[in-house]
Order: structure tokens, then C-alpha cells, then sequence
């Protein structure tokens, strides 16, 4: 059966890279994200399709079966918040092979997000400068889509909702950033397997202010006066200082948050200090995600995996950035992610990806004598 989904996918990545990639690869990237969207919603819609999008691009397997935090995850694979800003995909996502996915970040009012254009691909570097400022429709009206959609079919698969402040002037004030974040919180309270707050997004006006532990304590605050329904993680980012870092953990686990996300997209742009960063122009505007992130993302997983105990830390850790492959996300699982996520990889290898990547991943099990993935984690 692994040689037939290996044949597969080597058919399905063939077309993506020769055909299909370099058609896409000539038009604007967020037209395509935008084009792609509406193909993944009609896939979503219709059982046949579903089905049919499964027979092209799963793959299962139950060594990568885990339950975190009382949820079941049929992989370690996820997508990653800022693919489905709208939670429009969550009908299809399951179908190309991820154990889970993060909807958002979506915030307490609706958002356009920046001026165009917001979004630029670095094809030596494999990576992507976004600017895309938040842009969703607002906490009221996703609830209520996804609500309407709970009522008929339950997910296939875990759903993280990650909530964030609305990018505009008025939530620089401290105080009515944190009602924002919470109005969001609120709205998703039955909807939903976990939150992410995320407090590192590079890209909102007025930058990145609850990475400040005075100000990270308020928020958790507030948002810790209601009870607790669902796991909590903090997105951080990956630009963080190291004193920076220890105030976000001490702050995090008086408040029983129960893991992290690491990371977000990088603001450095210096060649020097990252070697991933190959193309000649990179965007002034926006972070960098994909292989410009990589070694930040797991740089900062070994510290926090460490600095907290690891088997016997309380918190679960989340790897995102620069996977492009198994051995990608098996280095971020031994440095100590229990999942992973990701977006740029898919776009620049393919939806087959995913399945490749879960594929490789109990190669890599049995090769190092595993029987389940969280037999890995922490193991590097």
C-alpha cells in the first residue's frame, strides 16, 4: 500500500512542479491564493469531491495517531492560520491529508487587511514576504458561518481558532486591544478544538505589543475571567529576545496556557545572520515565512522544549515554519514539537506535500525503531 501512495504522490509532484507550478507561478500569488480558495470551497461542498480529492492526496497511518490535550489527531500535520482566513476550507482540508488545521487569525471587528500588493514569493529563498494586515471578516460573521455549518456535520478533523487584534488605529490603546481580542475569544467559545492567541503578527499597525509580559499578563487576564472550554497556545514570534521569551513562559504558565506555537513570520531580513535568504530583492514591506523561518522556528521550539522541562514540561509545542518535507517536520518533532504546521511548503512543492510528508514520517519512525511519532518528540 506505501509503494501505491508513493507512486502517487511522485505522479501528483511531478505535475505540480513541471505543469502546474510554473502556470501559477506567472500570475499575482494572491490571486492565485484567492483562485484556489474558491476551487477548495466547491471541493468541500460535494461528497463525491471530497472523495475524490482523497483518493489523490491522503494517506493515513496509525502510528502518527496521537491525542494531545484530550484531542485526537490523526497525524502531527497541520495547516497552518493565515491559508483560510475566513474558515471557508474546513470542509476540504481533511481530504488532502492533514490531522488538523488553524483557522484566521481572525479579529473582534472585519479587516481589509493592508493596501495591495501583500504578498510576494522569494522563489531561491522558498519563502514568501506577507503583508496581508489580518485581513478577515470579523469574529461575528465567521462564529456564525461556522455555527451554521456545526449544526449539519461536525469536522472531520481538530480545528484551532486563532484570534488576534483588528489592524487599525484604535486598538493600539491597550485597553481596547484586549476587549478586541476578547470579543473574538467570546464568539468562539463552543466553536472550535483550541485557540491560538496570536500576539506576533508583524504585520498590524502598531506592531507586536502584547509580546510585553505587562501587557500579555492583562490580556490573559481577561481572557482567563471566563472559563476555561479548550486548550489555549500562544503564537509567538521568532524575532523574540531571549529575556523576552522567559517573561512569555512565566506569564503563560500562571495562566495555564497549554502550549506554544512556534513561530510566526520573521521581520529579519539580514543575509548575513540568515543564510536561507538567497534572492538578491526581498520586499521591504511584510514578514517572511518558508525557509527564511526555519531555523528561527526551530531554534526557538529547542529553547522553550528545554528551558521548560521537555517530557515533563506541561506545555505542548507547535512547530511552524520552513517545512518543506518529513525530515523538515521530523527535525521539529525531535527538537521537541508534538505537531507541526505549515503553508509556504505546499505552495511551492504541492498539495501532495502532506501526504509525503506523512508518508516519510513512519519511514522515519521505523528506521529509528518507533512505534508511534510521540515516541520521537524531544528525542534529537
Amino acid at each position: 500500500m506505501e509503494k501505491l501512495i508513493s507512486g502517487r504522490n511522485y505522479i501528483m509532484e511531478r505535475k505540480y512542479k513541471w505543469i502546474i507550478k510554473p502556470i501559477l507561478f506567472k500570475f499575482d500569488p494572491e490571486n492565485v491564493h484567492d483562485n484556489m480558495g474558491v476551487v477548495g470551497r466547491w471541493l468541500g461542498k460535494h461528497f463525491l469531491t471530497r472523495k475524490l480529492a482523497s483518493l489523490f492526496w491522503n494517506y493515513s497511518n496509525p502510528a502518527l495517531e496521537q491525542n494531545i490535550l484530550g484531542i485526537n489527531f490523526k497525524n502531527p500535520t497541520g495547516l497552518s492560520a493565515g491559508f483560510d482566513k475566513n474558515a471557508e476550507l474546513t470542509e476540504i482540508i481533511s481530504s488532502i491529508s492533514f490531522g488538523f488545521m488553524e483557522v484566521g487569525s481572525i479579529t473582534g471587528e472585519a479587516c481589509v487587511g493592508n493596501p495591495k500588493p501583500r504578498l510576494w514569493r522569494l522563489k531561491k529563498s522558498r519563502s514568501l514576504a506577507v503583508n496581508y494586515g489580518l485581513m478577515n471578516d470579523g469574529a461575528e460573521a465567521i462564529a456564525e458561518r461556522l455555527g451554521k455549518k456545526l449544526e449539519v456535520k461536525k469536522f472531520d478533523i481538530p480545528v484551532g481558532i486563532s484570534i488576534a487584534k483588528t489592524n487599525c488605529k484604535d486598538t493600539v490603546d491597550t485597553e481596547k486591544a484586549i476587549f478586541d481580542y476578547f470579543k473574538a475569544y467570546r464568539a468562539f467559545i463552543d466553536i472550535g478544538d483550541y485557540f491560538t492567541i496570536n500576539i506576533s503578527c508583524p504585520n498590524a499597525f502598531g506592531g507586536q505589543p502584547f509580546t510585553d509580559s505587562t501587557k500579555l499578563y492583562l490580556l490573559l487576564s481577561k481572557i482567563m475571567s471566563v472559563p476555561k472550554t479548550k486548550p489555549i497556545f500562544i503564537k509567538l514570534s521568532p524575532d523574540l529576545k531571549q529575556k523576552e521569551i522567559n517573561e512569555i513562559l512565566d506569564i503563560a504558565a500562571k495562566w495555564n496556557v497549554d502550549g506554544f506555537i512556534c513561530t510566526n513570520l520573521t521581520k529579519n531580513r539580514n543575509k548575513k545572520q540568515n543564510k536561507n535568504i538567497i534572492d538578491e530583492s526581498v520586499p521591504e514591506l511584510g514578514g517572511l515565512s518558508g525557509k527564511a523561518v526555519e531555523d528561527l522556528s526551530l531554534e526557538l521550539i529547542r529553547y522553550i522544549y528545554k528551558k521548560t522541562g521537555g517530557k515533563a514540561s506541561k506545555f505542548v509545542i507547535i512547530g511552524c515554519g520552513g517545512v518543506f518535507s518529513a525530515e523538515d517536520a521530523y527535525k521539529k518533532i525531535k527538537a521537541g514539537a508534538s505537531l507541526i504546521q505549515l503553508i509556504t511548503g505546499m505552495i511551492f512543492e504541492g498539495p501532495q506535500l502532506i501526504s509525503e510528508i506523512n508518508l516519510g514520517l513512519v519511514k522515519l519512525l521505523k528506521a529509528d525503531g518507533y512505534k508511534n511519532i510521540s515516541e520521537a518528540i524531544g528525542k534529537e
